[in-house]
């Protein structure tokens, strides 16, 4: 088992912007000066999601729940968003085949489907609530504030259809949420509703490795504890404030280091895995609402995280990559093995193909990952590869910590707190105003003021 970050097209000898092995070591007391950071947060109690030890009561509590409620339900449904949803879709699009859900019961050896309801189209909310047989049916309601609009709406749609049908809420909901705040704690102890608790030290984009992610994981029959060993294992190897030692605090200063000094703020991730392709979507959340911030001073910094997938965006985005602005790092996520093995390209070719012939799909797409890495820095654009053995429990949550890890130790270097979201909050109160939320209501003037659109610049 093994996670390996490869830094060479980050550097000078690669790319021309690229740092060098002088510029590095300059760099060295920046970046110890971020390990202490994140060692001072730790202290002050707010890295809930590096404590996974304190964590393992209420883990083994979701393990047992899930083992109880093992083959009770046909279908289960998260409804979330952002934090509450991205980690969900990454466990599923990594660890389960990729048809599960038109898998019969007997393939899916009595596991449910999986689905994870992430916004508030009327269309996927009817679709999905059609779609599903209720009475087999549990519903995982996501919310640490248990406030949340968008999931408070799905929750209402669901609980009224269940209620409609007379079926038994506590047994085709539950609620994971604030271990003592907010209106689903309240209506889970009034209702007797099970209920799973976010850590309060956990932010929603933090929160993967917690009930937020091992429940649905723990239904589905995922292996948790290989999730959290992973987790546990990149924890303690990210211990140093070394960078040789340490791959998040490297990731996390050479990213810097190249807004800083090479103005390439825009941060690729390009997993050439179709099972590590909801992992970008994952991090482009985590980057950009932690680092997209105000510093003290005023200034406006941050990164833009890009998510790709390879092979795939070799047809789309990568001519961006290769002749558009020097203004991007490109980060590869290169498995090793494939889950079931190599699946060969028959030897039968036709005489035009026969290069391709006996050869292997997983051979081709790992070309393609080094070809592209290795076209990019002849181009003068710098690129670093995560390679990870396999795309399984123990890996990914290794690739969950190092990301996690990163982020933090990027937030103290753009000088930014990574773990609040000021600028989503005012969008968030306008919503509940209109909505007429009683303790929003002193919005209705920000509201009436907001711009309206202008007639003369419709086209």
């Amino acid at each position: 088992m093994r996670i390996r970050l490869d830094l060479s097209g980050m550097m000078r000898r690669a790319v021309p912007t690229g740092a060098t092995p002088e510029g590095l070591g300059a760099l060295a007391p920046q970046a110890a000066a971020a390990h202490q950071g994140l060692l001072a947060d730790a202290k002050r109690g707010v890295l809930g999601f590096r404590e996974l030890e304190a964590q393992r009561a209420e883990r083994e509590r979701v393990k047992a729940w899930a083992a109880a409620a093992a083959g009770t339900h046909e279908d289960v449904v998260v409804l979330g968003i952002g934090g509450s949803a991205l980690g969900a879709l990454a466990l599923r699009t990594a660890l389960l085949p990729r048809d599960w859900n038109a898998r019969s019961s007997a393939r899916r050896d009595g596991r449910p489907r999986f689905h994870v309801l992430d916004n508030v189209d009327p269309r996927s909310v009817r679709d999905l609530l059609d779609g599903v047989e209720l009475a087999r049916t549990r519903f995982l309601v996501v919310s640490k504030s248990g406030s949340t609009a968008e999931t408070m709406a799905q929750y209402v749609a669901a609980r009224s259809r269940l209620t409609a049908a007379r079926l038994d809420l506590s047994r085709h909901l539950a609620f994971v949420t604030d271990p003592a705040k907010g209106a689903l704690r309240r209506i889970a102890a009034e209702e007797g509703i099970p209920a799973f608790e976010i850590p309060p030290n956990v932010g929603g984009r933090f929160s993967v490795l917690s009930p937020v992610g091992t429940l649905p994981a723990a239904l589905l029959g995922l292996d948790v504890d290989a999730l959290v060993a992973g987790a546990a294992a990149m924890r303690d190897r990210c211990a140093s404030p070394e960078l040789r030692k340490n791959p998040a605090l490297a990731f996390a200063t050479l990213q810097w280091r190249a807004q800083q000094e090479a103005g390439q703020g825009a941060h690729v991730l390009m997993p050439y895995s179709d099972a590590l392709r909801d992992l970008a979507p994952w991090f482009v959340q985590l980057w950009a609402e932690s680092l997209g911030k105000r510093t003290p001073a005023g200034a406006h910094v941050g990164p833009t995280p890009i998510a790709a997938v390879g092979a795939t965006d070799q047809h789309a985005q990568v001519q961006l990559f290769m002749e558009g602005p020097v203004d991007k790092t490109v980060t590869f996520i290169d498995v090793e093995e494939f889950e079931g093995g190599e699946y060969p390209i028959p030897a039968d070719a036709p005489p035009e193909l026969a290069y391709l012939g006996g050869r292997g799909f997983g051979e081709l797409l790992r070309t393609e990952c080094r070809a592209t890495a290795g076209a990019l820095a002849r181009a003068g654009r710098p690129t670093m590869t995560l390679r990870v053995e396999r795309a399984d429990a123990w890996h990914l949550g290794g690739l969950f910590m190092f990301f996690e890890l990163a982020t933090i130790y990027a937030g103290h270097l753009y000088g930014v707190d990574p773990l609040d979201q000021p600028g989503v909050e005012l969008g968030k109160q306008l919503t509940y105003c209109h909505f007429g939320h009683p303790e929003w209501r002193q919005m209705q003037a920000v509201w009436d003021a907001l711009p309206p659109s202008d007639p003369d610049w419709v086209l």
